[in-house]
């Protein structure tokens, strides 16, 4: 998971670390004001990363990229896990009158709908869900379904 075809890009471990960062972020500060779990559980102790609730990958240089080491599996998928529950619990308790409320989420400064913003996050996830797919068939080849 941890692999990277080459200088430029990002690994699968990477990606999903950025996109439950985002999500954890989007849920908890902009949308509903709570702390994170990044911090609250001390998921950046167990990938060794300081408690930054702005860190969530976006800017990082290749360099920065190249020198991050991944926790184990099981902390990336545990992590994976907790956001994912996060994220079911918001999306099940919302209504038509929370997708209309308006929010900033920076970097922009205009107001948008909290259903903008999670049609962005949607859009987000199936790009980086995508890059994940194609780096495990470049790494493992054919066999997506068991036969």
């Amino acid at each position: 998971m941890a692999r990277r075809p080459n200088d430029s890009s990002n690994s699968v471990s990477w990606i999903l670390w950025h996109m439950n960062r985002v999500w954890d972020a989007l849920i908890n500060i902009w949308l509903t004001e709570r702390p994170q779990l990044w911090i609250q559980d001390g998921w950046h102790e167990k990938y060794g990363m300081p408690a930054d609730p702005d860190e969530r990958g976006v800017g990082w240089t290749a360099d920065q990229v190249a020198s991050w080491q991944p926790p184990s599996v099981e902390v990336q998928l545990g992590y994976y896990a907790a956001v994912k529950q996060l994220a079911t619990e918001y999306l099940d308790g919302l209504t038509l009158d929370d997708l209309e409320r308006k929010v900033v989420i920076p970097p922009f400064t205009e107001p948008r709908t909290v259903g903008s913003a999670l049609g962005q996050r949607t859009w987000d996830n199936v790009a980086h869900g995508g890059q994940i797919a194609y780096l495990r068939g470049y790494y493992q080849g054919m066999g997506w379904y068991p036969r």
